[in-house]
């Protein structure tokens, strides 16, 4: 038995990141069971990195694709998200970031000419069930897909416990609870700091950051309305109900302002919290309960 307080932390690498499951006592071989499939699911449909994937059939061919019921959310969340940033969020960045050589071998040696991204509906003829591709194209769901993931892991594991968190590589899924909990916000430029701290209790924060993956002139947040990176931005976080949410505005927030985004959320007075920092030094940030900033 586990003495008051005490805590125990599931650790394991998957779908390129380093996960934390922390629950007050070990979760059983059936939940680690299912935990681990869900994520092998999740990942041989939507990962752009593996041969094997739906992923990668949808780039070598048109056609209809069956959409798993319980991802339809995420298409539909990038629909939303494709239309409230005015098409700067897209699954459609794939092939972009592929010959800027974030590719499915880490080559990172961009191509001499790289591929500009189509619009949603030169390609996606349909997404309710199935998704209708016109023509073949690699789908990148990096914005929000590590987010969902997360949420579907808090999913299972909350059939179980109502105290855990869930944490994929900073994306967090945290249970309710009566005693917050204290959530450092890590340095852009150094990861082993961090610029502030915020506290939660309940719901989910996700960050994105321009200095996560760097390689010659370029970095995984693209904007695919012009094809390259973008630079007034370096990093953002945002708390929301789930992580597939916070997660998707934490890459929107790199393309759009805040002020315009928020119109479309009422999660609570402010729509939605969030810390941006900018490349001129400049800090925008909600009322966000415990915030303590360190710069």
């Amino acid at each position: 038995m586990n003495s008051p307080g005490t805590v125990h932390d599931w650790v394991f690498d998957a779908i390129g990141t380093r996960w934390t499951v922390t629950t007050p006592s070990p979760l059983s071989r059936p939940v680690l069971d299912e935990v681990r499939a869900e994520i092998d699911r999740i990942d041989l449909a939507w990962s752009r990195f593996r041969d094997d994937s739906t992923v990668a059939e949808m780039a070598r061919a048109a056609g209809r694709y069956p959409i798993e019921e319980s991802d339809q959310p995420l298409v539909d969340w990038y629909r939303r998200l494709y239309s409230l940033t005015r098409g700067a969020v897209s699954p459609l960045v794939g092939q972009t970031l592929a010959d800027a050589g974030y590719d499915a071998d880490y080559s990172l040696r961009p191509a001499p000419q790289v591929s500009g991204v189509p619009a949603w509906d030169e390609v996606i003829a349909g997404h309710d069930g199935t998704l209708e591709l016109r023509e073949a194209a690699l789908l990148d769901v990096g914005a929000a897909g590590k987010g969902f993931a997360a949420d579907r892991v808090a999913e299972i594991v909350a059939r179980v416990t109502d105290d855990f968190v869930v944490d994929a590589g900073g994306d967090m899924v945290v249970s309710p609870r009566t005693r917050p909990l204290r959530v450092a916000l890590e340095h852009p430029m150094d990861p082993t700091k961090a610029i502030g701290v915020v506290t939660l209790d309940g719901g989910a924060i996700c960050a994105s950051a321009s200095n996560r993956r760097v390689w010659a002139d370029w970095h995984h947040i693209v904007d695919p309305r012009t094809a390259s990176p973008v630079r007034e931005v370096l990093a953002t976080w945002v708390i929301a109900p789930s992580a597939m949410e916070a997660d998707g505005l934490a890459t929107a927030l790199f393309f759009t302002p805040a002020a315009f985004l928020r119109g479309d959320f009422d999660h609570h007075a402010q729509g939605f919290h969030h810390v941006t920092i900018r490349r001129n030094g400049s800090v925008e940030h909600t009322a966000i309960p415990g915030l303590e900033l360190f710069l």
